[in-house]
């Protein structure tokens, strides 16, 4: 079905929607409009950590998951969860016959805090699963995946850090694994600070961003197509050349948004 339904929402590859046009997916059938969650419900939800809650405002999580065509039942996969912001919206939103599994690497887990926190969303969504894997690792069953959010970390797969023990990877190794992972169809999700060309390991160490040409060509590589984009994050007045921390500009940076679809 959902190969079907993208195949009805775009006429080619590449489908540039501005941000007037990303509360949605253009509904293409009925069969469409029964797959869509209710994402305000979603995000609603009353008993989200309040932390949570007022991350709502800049990241827009009910637009941007109904532009990326989440639909009720998928399969998902959150990457590099964090606290899991996206990995509780997205649960309640795909519903009690979906699932997700949030990917955390292990040493970002062990905390007391974060175990608080996992442990709350679970609670609250028994169908997130929290799995504790260095990213290159983690390898989901060929074909199990309707739907997978990296969520500000594309950047990280080319950060590394002794101090956090996150050791040098190669992108391209972990994109393949998610290529076999999504069913045909599939959707990956893209979102991610804005950074300037050149060296992207140079870039990546100094900002936190990277630049959206190098996710493009990254995922095209990979066999994926470039389905669709947002500009809803744009910051016209974002220095790229800050560092995503700097407090003259943090939760203020333009950010890129990419639909990526496994053909099939």
């Amino acid at each position: 079905m959902r190969a079907s339904i993208f195949l009805a929402l775009a006429s080619s590859a590449l489908v540039v929607a501005p941000v007037h046009a990303a509360a949605a997916p253009s509904v293409a059938s009925d069969s469409a409009a029964e797959t869509a969650p209710d994402f305000a419900a979603a995000v609603s939800d009353p008993g989200r950590d309040e932390t949570d809650i007022k991350l709502d405002e800049s990241r827009k999580p009910a637009e941007l998951l109904a532009f990326m065509g989440l639909e009720t039942g998928d399969s998902a996969v959150d990457l590099f969860a964090g606290g899991g912001y996206y990995s509780e919206i997205i649960g309640r939103a795909v519903g009690p016959d979906g699932s997700v599994v949030a990917v955390n690497p292990p040493q970002f887990t062990t905390g007391d805090q974060s175990r608080a926190k996992w442990a709350a969303v679970t609670a609250r969504q028994p169908n997130v699963t929290m799995l504790a894997s260095q990213l290159p690792d983690y390898q989901p069953a060929a074909d199990s995946l309707d739907f997978a959010m990296l969520h500000l970390i594309y950047h990280d797969f080319y950060w590394e850090s002794e101090q956090y023990k996150f050791a040098r990877m190669d992108p391209s190794a972990v994109l393949a694994n998610l290529y076999t992972g999504m069913k045909p169809g599939g959707v990956v999700a893209v979102i991610d600070h804005a950074g300037v060309p050149g060296d992207t390991r140079a870039v990546v160490e100094k900002t936190h961003r990277i630049d959206p040409a190098t996710v493009r060509a990254d995922f095209i590589k990979a066999g994926f197509v470039l389905d669709g984009e947002s500009d809803m994050f744009v910051n016209p007045d974002d220095d790229l050349e800050k560092n995503v921390f700097d407090p003259a500009v943090r939760g203020k940076t333009s950010r890129f948004v990419m639909r990526f679809r496994k053909p099939g």
